[in-house]
């Protein structure tokens, strides 16, 4: 079996974007968390996947509203996600941000968005996997916030 720091350190030579999911709790109140474990799964019909780790605050909105955000960073938005990646509870203050037409929360200045609603969800380990079918996308300009061997990282300009 191997260990779960080894695991980790491994995975860690797995370039990354960075992204944070967000939804709604019962309450209407914006909630999120910052997620590697992102992907897409299937271009028709158009769905993607983002693992959530039980133990996230997010976790029991996300399962329960049906429906979530992927808001994929900029370069510029670090500490945004070390803001979304902690346990604090006020991660939205003072990070602007606007509920699009389904009611999800969409931050401001982020490179793009996905919004979904929930198709599937697979419970894993301690994780869920949840599965979205995209129903609605938008993108800006600007250089992705990557996350690489534990760092954030930037691509480096030149080609492959």
């Amino acid at each position: 079996m191997v260990a779960p720091d080894e695991f980790r350190r491994v995975l860690g030579h797995f370039a990354t974007g960075v992204t944070i999911v967000t939804t709604c709790d019962e309450d209407a109140r914006p909630t999120g968390l910052t997620a590697s474990a992102f992907t897409s799964v299937s271009l028709s019909p158009p769905l993607v996947l983002v693992c959530v780790d039980h133990k996230s605050q997010s976790y029991q909105p996300l399962l329960e509203s049906g429906r979530f955000a992927v808001n994929i960073l900029r370069i510029e938005q670090e500490e945004v996600s070390r803001r979304f990646a902690s346990t604090r509870l006020d991660k939205f203050d003072g990070v602007p941000f606007r509920l699009s037409a389904l009611g999800l929360p969409l931050l401001a200045d982020a490179l793009a968005w996905v919004e979904c609603t929930t198709a599937n969800t697979y419970v894993e380990g301690d994780h869920t996997i949840f599965i979205g079918r995209v129903e609605e996308v938008q993108f800006g300009e600007g250089e992705p916030l990557l996350y690489y061997r534990g760092r954030y990282e930037r691509l480096s300009g030149g080609p492959a």
